[in-house]
């Protein structure tokens, strides 16, 4: 009884607002319709690492799938110039424009071409969307022009093309066809791409990670999985010292000061000051940045990076070093290794072994207590850490990503996450000791999900044992972020013998080739493994290597093959890009993308080479979708709704 009643109180608020038999049943006509339209097609990018250039053409591009859906139509009717013209156009509106009008002889011809062809592209990506949705995606005015080029069905073929060239005339008679023209195109570059997974790392590296974050705070419908590189911003943000150093450290390796200085407002002048006194005599050779525009800067601007790299590398060590130490439980002791250094001699002993090292020009050291700050280092930190936590737009960026991200993501039955699910080496997901409680599998990403989303929420407040937790989910071996044995930046600083670099991967990594392995991890998450894919990113693909993103057969998917330009060397491709569709899953490899000024002025497009394309036996429609779901279950309180209402139930 109780339930009937429950039910009754729901389908009298929901009587609120259908008010009578007519509505809800037109509402059910409606969702019926909806569930029974072809899936749209969802994106999904990782590791970005702040290319903000690439990132936005993949996303103007749609993939590639605009261009595939212009040489759909027109293939065997205009030229592949012509076709070139027309994607870019779509891409870039308003800048392409400024190029046509100076080119173009017949500026109203070539509208009422351009006009014709936009329309039919905008209704072929457009097809599988209700009206409704479609008319609401157009954000930049023309609603019913388009709504009604898209829709009309004016009598007979002859009728029709006479209403649409009268249409089409007006607005070029009004001087509107460049405004119609970015319309169109904006509406075109929305439908293209329904909803968009970001697999992680939005930061470091690149140098407009800011871009992205503004790119993504605008786009209709996306989620995010936390990357490694993403949450130790969010450490850094939240005022853990160690991330701070490192993300310090990091841009000052790619030369991206800029983005703490200009995009956030950091305060870098007290370290600067503060390196240019304590390695004035240093030439720093070790630390000259990876990412240097000689016809940019001077050598002695490479040199001034380099005494930033180092200093705050230094302090990095140190404040690591007093992690470690107050940390026991984290159990990472063999990473303390700046007391392990014997400057007279030359060599740092790890793990009972002597390597000769490169440098032994540390003023900084106290050899009575090597991982105490400085007075001097100290202020540093105090200055960095106070800009950090106060960085108006910085916070706001990393509230977006608390907000719109989380450490993995269920959707359409597929398990996104950035990195791994530590396992151990016979296969089965490893124990952890974390905060205390003993965990593995889905529990422990679970915690560790509620811990990172109890630190932001609390952060003005919370304890330092808990602010730290960040820096071990940057670090740790046993971090579902990271996956490795070590992060081996003292060696690959300091350490002559390379081979001390090398970072053993957790098994996840060798052992998700095995399909029972994916599977597993399926069931693990309730998927079923019949019908759900794994997508990663985190490690780059080296595909020139012979490496395939393909796992498990065809089970897990990893999407990063090198979007960051300092990998693309090592990868020998700028990143995957996966679609899945109502068709199935597509998986493309790109090639380097050069500039958007170049895929303007010459039309070139991010080359994607088809990796594989995995079709379902039967097409994917809304209604198998999650949000399919959700619909359904309101169909079906809709039909008790109106049961109600003719009973006289409700009246």
């Amino acid at each position: 009884m109780e339930n009937n009643y429950d039910k009754k109180k729901y389908l009298t608020l929901l009587s609120k607002e259908y008010k009578n038999v007519y509505e809800v049943a037109e509402e059910i006509i409606n969702l019926q319709a909806i569930i029974n339209l072809p899936k749209g097609t969802e994106m999904f990018l990782s590791d970005i690492h702040g290319e903000y250039a690439p990132f936005e053409h993949i996303l103007n591009n749609g993939g590639g799938i605009i261009k595939s859906k212009i040489d759909d139509i027109y293939g065997n009717t205009i030229t592949k110039k012509e076709r070139a013209t027309l994607a870019t156009l779509i891409y870039y509106p308003e800048e392409k424009l400024k190029l046509m009008k100076k080119e173009v002889r017949d500026l109203e011809e070539w509208y009422n071409i351009t006009l014709y062809r936009l329309v039919e592209v905008a209704k072929n990506v457009s097809s599988k969307y209700t009206r409704s949705k479609v008319r609401k995606a157009i954000t930049s005015g023309f609603e019913y022009v388009i709504d009604e080029l898209l829709n009309s069905q004016a009598g007979n073929e002859k009728d029709k093309e006479r209403y649409y060239k009268a249409i089409i005339n007006t607005i070029i008679k009004l001087n509107q066809a460049e405004a119609f023209i970015i319309a169109i195109s904006n509406l075109i570059k929305r439908m293209a791409i329904d909803h968009l997974h970001i697999i992680g790392d939005i930061f470091d590296r690149g140098t407009n990670p800011d871009l992205v974050i503004e790119k993504l705070k605008k786009f209709h419908s996306m989620d995010i999985q936390w990357g490694n590189h993403d949450v130790l911003w969010m450490g850094a943000t939240c005022g853990n010292e160690a991330s701070i150093a490192t993300v310090v450290r990091i841009c000052a390796r790619y030369n991206n000061i800029g983005i703490l200085e200009d995009s956030y407002g950091i305060n870098i002048r007290p370290l600067s000051t503060f390196a240019m006194e304590t390695y004035k005599d240093d030439d720093c050779k070790n630390f000259y940045p990876k990412v240097f525009d000689e016809l940019k800067y001077t050598q002695s601007d490479k040199l001034n990076i380099a005494k930033i790299h180092k200093a705050i590398t230094i302090i990095q060590f140190k404040l690591e070093g007093q992690m470690i130490k107050r940390h026991p439980e984290y159990d990472m002791e063999n990473r303390l290794l700046l007391d392990k250094i014997n400057l007279k001699k030359k060599y740092v002993t790890i793990d009972g072994n002597k390597y000769e090292i490169n440098d032994t020009n540390f003023p900084t050291l106290n050899p009575d207590n090597i991982y105490e700050l400085t007075p001097e280092e100290k202020e540093v930190m105090e200055r960095l850490c106070e800009s950090f936590k106060k960085s108006p737009k910085l916070n706001e960026h990393i509230d977006f990503l608390y907000k719109k991200g989380e450490l993995y993501t269920i959707f359409n039955s597929n398990l996104l996450f950035h990195a791994c699910i530590p396992m151990t080496e016979n296969g089965d997901f490893k124990e952890i000791e974390f905060l205390g409680t003993k965990t593995k599998g889905k529990e422990y990403l679970d915690l560790i999900n509620d811990t990172v989303n109890k630190i932001w929420v609390n952060k003005e407040t919370v304890e330092q044992s808990l602010l730290d937790i960040m820096w071990y989910l940057w670090i740790s071996p046993d971090s579902p972020f990271f996956g490795k044995n070590k992060m081996a930046t003292f060696e690959s600083y300091f350490v002559k013998d390379k081979e001390m670099s090398k970072e053993i991967k957790n098994p996840y990594y060798t052992l998700t080739y095995k399909e029972e392995i994916c599977n597993k991890i399926l069931r693990e998450f309730g998927l079923d493994e019949k019908k759900s894919h794994i997508v990663n990113g985190h490690m780059p693909v080296k595909a020139k290597d012979g490496e395939s993103p393909i796992r498990g057969n065809g089970k897990l998917l990893v999407i990063d093959g090198g979007f960051a330009k300092s990998y693309q060397q090592k990868t020998g491709n700028a990143g995957y890009i996966l679609t899945y569709n109502s068709n199935g899953l597509l998986l493309s490899q790109n090639r380097p993308f050069e500039s958007v000024e170049k895929a303007i002025l010459e039309e070139k497009d991010i080359i994607s080479e088809l990796i594989v394309k995995k079709t379902g036996n039967t097409r994917k429609f809304v209604g198998d979708t999650d949000i399919g779901k959700k619909l359904k279950e309101e169909i079906k309180d809709l039909e008790e709704l109106l049961h109600y209402y003719e009973s006289g139930e409700l009246k």
